[in-house]
């Protein structure tokens, strides 16, 4: 029987190869995901490519890549230019010859860069692709369903790269992290570690979304802590059009302690 990466339905990360499926998805399985009820459904790089195409248009000021119809969670990753290149910011699972042209018309990737598990997506493929690292955060290790030499764990609360910051925040998950762009007035690409909502004067955190586990209060405390140092106008969230264009700083820390103050059963 012929090994195949099988690709969770669910959440789109990529596992490693294999003559049959796992049994179900250890990240789908996990209290901040969830399995269908009717099964884990799996599928393979070359049934999406059949099915999906990715659109790369501008989302704000950067160029964004995500699937269409939707696919899994559905994030689009965003590229970011650096110092030292084109980071990729998050991923998502289908990668096919036309969007790695597209990047390439961009100036390919120098690195990839993950907030958390949910979006490891086919990281592996796009790290082979375009010849370039993966990071990810070491306290989140357990969770790399594909393991490959391309991978490279970063470990502390920061790590630069090419002018940029990640920064491991926690909360969503312990090596859960963000990236600050400084240019203009600066960029938080918060991934959903810090949620953009509809209300665009708030943000949220979660432990859990699609279960609504709520997150300790010294833990967004904590967070809200981490941030305070970065001074962002902007923040773009985890999906095409999750952005809030000014005030990002301040709306942390406010959405913090309201975050707060709800837990304690206090009025808003």
């Amino acid at each position: 029987m012929v090994k195949a990466h099988a690709i969770c339905h669910t959440c789109g990360v990529q596992h490693d190869a294999a003559e049959r499926p796992p049994e179900v998805c250890a990240i789908c399985a996990d209290a901040r995901q969830w399995v269908p009820q009717d099964g884990q459904h799996w599928t393979t790089m070359e049934a999406l490519r059949a099915t999906h195409v990715n659109a790369v248009r501008r989302d704000g000021d950067l160029v964004g890549i995500g699937s269409e119809p939707r696919f899994a969670i559905g994030q689009r990753a965003l590229v970011v230019p650096s110092a030292i290149g084109n980071v990729l910011w998050e991923c998502v699972t289908l990668l096919d010859d036309e969007t790695a042209e597209a990047v390439e018309a961009l100036g390919g990737l120098a690195a990839i860069a993950i907030s958390h598990p949910h979006y490891y997506a086919s990281m592996v493929d796009w790290a082979h692709r375009f010849g370039c690292p993966v990071l990810l955060h070491r306290d989140d290790a357990d969770w790399i369903m594909r393991p490959d030499h391309a991978i490279e764990l970063w470990e502390g609360e920061t790590r630069e790269l090419g002018g940029l910051t990640l920064l491991r925040l926690g909360g969503h998950f312990a090596g859960a992290t963000v990236l600050h762009r400084p240019d203009g007035d600066g960029t938080l690409l918060s991934g959903d570690v810090v949620q953009v909502i509809p209300d665009r004067e708030w943000v949220s955190f979660m432990y859990s979304y699609p279960n609504l586990i709520p997150l300790p209060a010294a833990e967004v405390r904590r967070m809200a802590a981490a941030l305070e140092p970065y001074a962002f106008e902007r923040i773009q969230g985890a999906w095409w059009g999750t952005t809030i264009e000014r005030d990002g700083s301040a709306i942390v820390q406010r959405s913090a302690e309201r975050y707060v103050r709800a837990l304690k059963g206090e009025p808003l």
